[in-house]
């Protein structure tokens, strides 16, 4: 297990990608963001944009798949406010037992904000039925559950005969995962390694009908292709799309963040209060990727805001070693209740997960891992200080 040398990126993440000198494509990318010529790449936007403007036969420009959270109200308000397009905003909502108050508060906001809005939400009983099966059958009980989220917008674009779909991040450019594109477009989306070309196969091989799965079933590239559909990542065309200046436009925009208990570290795994704020069994999901790949989501917020010179490496690594994986047994009682398992189930099955290549045991008797970075840096163990452990947004040194 490698750890890029400038970020603290694991060559666990699938389908990363690595150069012979240890760094990250999201590291080697951002080295040539300063010779980028924005004003170029907002002519290629804006060019884009023209060409779907008021072709849409519905009445909108574009669809803008949103959840409420910050990526989701930046992009919302660009494309309206900034490029002056009328959106439609296409959201998958999670059901009443999975989504949390504080979720539906945000998608309210957007709506509040005044945009059209169109909701999709899979019926709950095979939704819960999915996740399920993917937490025995993947470790991932996510693994449906990210079907109709990236399927949702193409399918109501299509639909409604409009011709632009508009995302947020690049996920090769923003964490490394290969399977999408090295610039703007977003029409390969469906085959990075979650969605695997929306592949339904395994669900259909558990007995799931394979009508009872239009909502997850993700377009054809014949249809696609026969609709016009031009699908891009935001992200690509301006300087600034990061996670910090996004979390501060959403919160002056109305955006509601984890406070409290649900905002400390150590209780979700997370160092940003801003991540994450529709659904609380991800925590659950993050633990379970940190015992089969060696990270959790602090890695990923830790390495973003490396890149982004808002944190040292060595600040990064010490909330790495202190919070990355963490879960707290709320989270995991929560998620057995939702899917009606006992917690002695989930942790035979959590285990059963645990990569043998990356985790041993001490001398006590404790899972610890082989390859932790921080065993390869001057030991800093304070104890953990969750009040200013929590990075909040500010602007970032020559953002725009």
């Amino acid at each position: 297990m490698r750890f890029c040398k400038r970020c603290v990126e694991p060559d666990t993440r699938p389908d990363c990608i690595f150069d012979d000198e240890g760094i990250c494509y999201p590291c080697r990318y951002r080295e040539t963001l300063p010779g980028v010529d924005w004003d170029e790449r907002r002519r290629q936007l804006e060019a884009i944009v023209d060409r779907h403007r008021g072709r849409g036969r519905s009445g909108y420009d574009c669809i803008v798949p949103v959840s409420g959270g910050k990526d989701s109200t930046r992009q919302s308000l660009f494309m309206r406010d900034e490029l002056g397009l009328r959106p439609l905003l296409a959201s998958l909502t999670y059901p009443p037992e999975h989504q949390t108050e504080r979720g539906a508060a945000n998608l309210e906001n957007l709506i509040r904000l005044g945009f059209d809005t169109y909701i999709v939400s899979p019926a709950p009983q095979l939704w819960k039925r999915l996740m399920r099966t993917g937490f025995y059958k993947f470790g991932n009980m996510a693994k449906s559950t990210e079907l109709p989220l990236y399927a949702s917008a193409p399918k109501v674009a299509i639909a409604y005969g409009i011709p632009l779909v508009v995302y947020g991040e690049n996920p090769t450019l923003s964490w490394g995962s290969a399977g999408g594109s090295l610039d703007g477009d977003a029409n390969n989306l469906k085959y990075n390694n979650t969605l695997k070309g929306g592949d339904l196969t395994p669900w259909i091989e558990e007995g799931i009908r394979p009508r009872d799965l239009y909502l997850y079933t993700y377009p054809s590239d014949e249809d696609i292709d026969r609709a016009g559909l031009r699908m891009i990542f935001l992200g690509y065309y301006i300087p600034d799309f990061y996670d910090f200046v996004n979390a501060r436009v959403a919160l002056e925009h109305g955006l509601t963040q984890r406070h409290g208990i649900d905002a400390r570290p150590e209780e979700n795994g997370h160092i940003a209060p801003f991540d994450a704020l529709d659904d609380d069994f991800v925590m659950v999901n993050q633990l379970l990727k940190h015992l089969k790949f060696g990270f959790g989501k602090v890695t990923q917020q830790v390495s973003g805001a490396i890149r982004s010179g808002f944190l040292t490496r060595e600040r990064g690594i010490e909330l790495v070693r202190l919070y990355d994986g963490q879960c707290s047994a709320r989270f995991i009682r929560r998620f057995c209740d939702y899917i009606e398992i006992g917690e002695d189930e989930f942790w035979r099955v959590a285990e059963s997960y645990r990569n043998p290549e990356i985790w041993e045991r001490d001398r006590r008797g404790r899972w610890v891992p082989k390859f932790a970075i921080y065993y390869d840096t001057p030991d800093h163990r304070r104890p953990p200080d969750h009040e200013a452990d929590v990075v909040h947004p500010q602007p970032l040194a020559g953002a725009c």
